[in-house]
């Protein structure tokens, strides 16, 4: 646990802004089983509502913030947490405390996460108890109770990422994991499951939902290969290495989806929703477009006028794709140049946006985040394959991503020297779905530290202005983070503590 001490002070304190006396379980219009028009449309409306939570803002303590998103919270708490985005200066948005791992139960973008999810968890269990109560469910009222299931597991499991220790470190049956809400009546007073029991009732949300969805309703929507996706993926931390590999088959064995090529890849974030390779991704309309102050592409892209640009990709992740000039994922990153071969830099780094989240529509601020796509299939069953000593099969898995992003020429016949065939699944991992939210949990649950031995403002007590590159940083703290370093996990709100006198601080 971290120092009771220091949490104490920080609860008291919070007690001077946060006057509420019940945590607030309950979506903003007061919605319950009772007040769903008994009609398709009325369950259909609301559960379109639970997929709107992951990116429309939201009132939190009386307030709403254009920063407030679910998914820009996902990301930013996740990937600048690891180590291929680099802060190029200090900020105010709690961005930072994510870069720095100044974690506290203060620190807003951790709170309003946390409010969104279980809002989102409050609204599933909405209509899967109308419907459970309901019977004889039409094939439409059946598909959208799944979809509720796996809007359930998907933010659970999302959860107990940032606010556990990994299903493979310590004891699941002992770990805290999460608060378990599986009912809209449901006390504010909850203890924190276990870890197993909340990666059980994942399984148990995400199995169900795969055997009442049998049809799409489009690539914004949860499906049975999305959860077919997720389970893989649950799997995959879990260590379930077979179980992994079964669902990501299943997903590639649809016939359903296709990797994107060589050509073809370079616009497909822009154009995700309508492309071949997504299983499901967010919907974002212009719209919903947060600008340049608040959307996603906001914090790690700007064309000058379009957002903020304070986040760059590292010069690590650019060794690692520059390794072949063939490399089409090389297109994702957008270098300023001050002169002719001579990039621009601010704070004294070079400046290497990121645009996997913008030009749909051809905003530079817009795009719909893909939360599965069939590559991560591929790579899942290479990881699996890998941790099981299967090189061959590995390989394979690893050389079907390589010959569709320019690398035909430069596939694996075997593992390179110096490399062991994890290493270079991991590498692949990290070319592939770099910025998508996966290089830090899949550092944290292989057990490897995070190098962060760059200069950048997620070192902690860093004063200085223009910084030199070519000097490699030594005698700061948070260069190296230890993948069982405690201060890894994120605290567990303010909010929820004072609400629930049965949840343990982590």
């Amino acid at each position: 646990m971290k120092n009771k001490i220091y949490i104490i002070t920080i609860l008291v304190g919070g007690l001077l802004f946060h006057s509420c006396s019940d945590m607030d379980v309950f979506p903003a219009d007061q919605l319950t089983t009772g007040s769903i028009s008994n009609s398709s449309d009325g369950i259909l409306n609301v559960t379109n509502g639970n997929y709107a939570l992951l990116k429309d803002g939201a009132e939190f303590n009386g307030i709403v913030d254009d920063n407030n998103c679910y998914l820009r919270q996902y990301f930013q708490m996740s990937d600048f947490a690891a180590d291929d985005i680099v802060c190029g200066q200090k900020t105010e948005d709690p961005l930072y405390y994510s870069f720095t791992y100044t974690h506290s139960p203060n620190q807003s973008n951790s709170r309003f996460f946390w409010y969104i999810s279980y809002k989102i968890i409050n609204g599933a269990n909405t209509v899967i108890q109308y419907l459970e109560s309901k019977g004889n469910l039409s094939d439409e009222e059946s598909n959208i109770l799944g979809e509720n299931y796996f809007l359930r597991a998907f933010v659970e499991f999302n959860l107990v990422k940032f606010y556990a220790f990994p299903y493979n470190q310590g004891d699941p049956n002992s770990n805290l994991g999460i608060i378990l809400r599986t009912s809209t009546s449901e006390k504010a007073e909850k203890a924190r499951a276990t870890v197993q029991e909340t990666y059980d009732q994942i399984l148990q949300d995400a199995m169900q939902s795969t055997e009442l969805m049998n049809k799409s309703r489009g690539k914004e929507f949860a499906s049975k290969e999305a959860a077919w996706a997720l389970l893989s993926r649950v799997y995959l931390y879990m260590e379930d290495y077979n179980k992994s590999i079964e669902y990501a088959d299943k997903v590639i064995d649809s016939g359903r989806f296709t990797l994107e090529t060589s050509e073809s890849y370079p616009s497909y974030f822009a154009n995700a929703l309508s492309r071949s390779e997504t299983i499901w991704a967010v919907a974002f309309t212009p719209s919903d477009n947060r600008g340049k102050f608040g959307s996603i592409a906001s914090m790690i892209y700007s064309d000058g006028n379009s957002g903020w640009g304070e986040e760059f990709a590292t010069y690590k992740y650019l060794n690692l794709i520059n390794t072949y000039p063939e490399d089409i994922r090389t297109a994702y990153i957008d270098t300023v140049f001050k002169e002719p071969s001579i990039v621009q830099k601010k704070n004294g780094l070079e400046m290497f946006f990121i645009t996997k989240f913008s030009f749909q529509g051809g905003d530079p601020n817009l795009s719909s985040p893909v939360m599965f796509r069939l590559s991560e299939m591929y790579l899942n069953k290479a990881e699996a394959y890998a941790h099981q000593n299967n090189e061959s099969l590995a390989l394979e898995n690893v050389n079907i991503i390589r010959e569709n992003r320019g690398l035909d020429g430069h596939l694996f016949d075997n593992v390179p020297n110096g490399k062991t065939i994890l290493s270079v699944v991991l590498d692949e991992r990290r070319a592939e779905l770099a910025f998508e939210g996966h290089r830090y949990f899949d550092l944290t649950r292989n057990k490897i530290d995070i190098d962060r031995t760059y200069w950048g403002y997620h070192i902690k007590g860093l004063t200085i202005g223009t910084i030199d590159l070519a000097t490699k940083p030594s005698g700061y703290d948070n260069l190296i983070i230890k993948f069982d370093d405690k201060e890894k996990l994120y605290y567990i709100p303010i909010d929820e503590m004072i609400a629930n006198n049965l949840c343990v601080q982590n």
